[in-house]
C-alpha cells in the first residue's frame, strides 16, 4: 500500500477529538484515523493531554438541568474512537454509515455514480465512484469539503490523493478531480455548502443530484 501523505488538519483533528465536528466530517475524519497509523497517534496523543488537563481541574457540582445537557451531548457526540476493523475497501465507520451493506449507487452522468449518506443543516456525506480517467465537473467551494480515497487514486490542482489520503478543499480552492488510471476512484466525501459548478450543466443538475 502507497504511504498516506495527505493527512487531517490539526483544528479539524482537535475539534473531532472533543467531539465538536459535525456528523459528516466526523465520518470522515474516522475513517481516515481507521487507515492511518499516523494520524491515529495524533489523535490519541490529543485524548491523553486532555484526559490529563482534566485530572487537574477541581471539581465541581452541578445542576440537574447541566447534567441532562451534558449526557445529552455525549448521546449526539459525532462518532466514538474508530474501530480498525475494515470490510473490503470501507473502514468500518463507512460500513456503520451504509448500515453494513453495500453501496446503493445512483448515476451522475459519465459514469460517475454516488450515494448519499447523510444530508441535513449541518452538511451531506456522500460515496463517490469514479470511472478511470474520467474528471469530476471543474468546481470550487462555499465552504469545507473533505473527500476521503478509499480505492484508486485522483489528481488535481492540490497534487495526487491515494487511499487513505484526505484532501481539505475550501472556498480558495478551485479545482477538476481526474481518476486515476489504475482503477475506479472510490471516494468518501463531506461538505457543509453546495459547491459551486464552472459550466451550465453541473448547474442545473445540481438541486437533482443534491450536490
Amino acid at each position: 500500500m502507497t504511504a498516506i501523505t495527505h493527512h487531517i488538519s490539526d483544528d479539524l483533528l482537535d475539534a473531532f477529538v472533543t467531539g465538536n465536528l459535525s456528523h459528516p466530517f466526523a465520518v470522515v475524519v474516522a475513517a481516515h484515523l481507521s487507515l492511518c497509523d499516523t494520524c491515529r497517534a495524533r489523535a490519541e496523543a490529543a485524548e491523553m493531554l486532555g484526559g490529563a488537563l482534566l485530572d487537574r481541574i477541581a471539581p465541581t457540582s452541578v445542576s440537574a438541568g447541566a447534567r441532562d445537557r451534558l449526557l445529552d451531548a455525549l448521546d449526539r457526540a459525532p462518532l466514538p474512537r474508530p474501530p480498525i476493523q475494515r470490510s473490503g475497501i470501507f473502514p468500518a465507520p463507512v460500513m456503520q454509515a451504509l448500515g453494513g451493506q453495500p453501496p446503493k449507487w445512483r448515476m451522475l452522468g459519465g459514469g460517475i455514480r454516488q450515494q448519499i449518506l447523510s444530508a441535513d443543516a449541518e452538511g451531506s456525506l456522500r460515496l463517490l465512484y469514479i470511472p478511470p480517467g474520467r474528471a469530476v465537473p471543474e468546481h470550487s467551494h462555499g465552504g469545507l469539503e473533505l473527500t476521503l480515497v478509499l480505492q484508486g487514486s485522483f489528481s488535481d490542482s492540490e497534487g495526487r490523493f491515494g487511499r487513505g489520503d484526505v484532501e481539505t478543499a475550501h472556498d480558495e480552492i478551485d479545482h477538476q478531480p481526474i481518476a486515476g488510471s489504475e482503477a475506479p476512484c472510490i471516494c468518501l466525501a463531506a461538505t457543509d455548502a453546495p459547491l459551486r459548478f464552472r459550466a451550465a450543466i453541473p448547474r442545473l443538475l445540481q438541486p437533482l443530484f443534491r450536490i
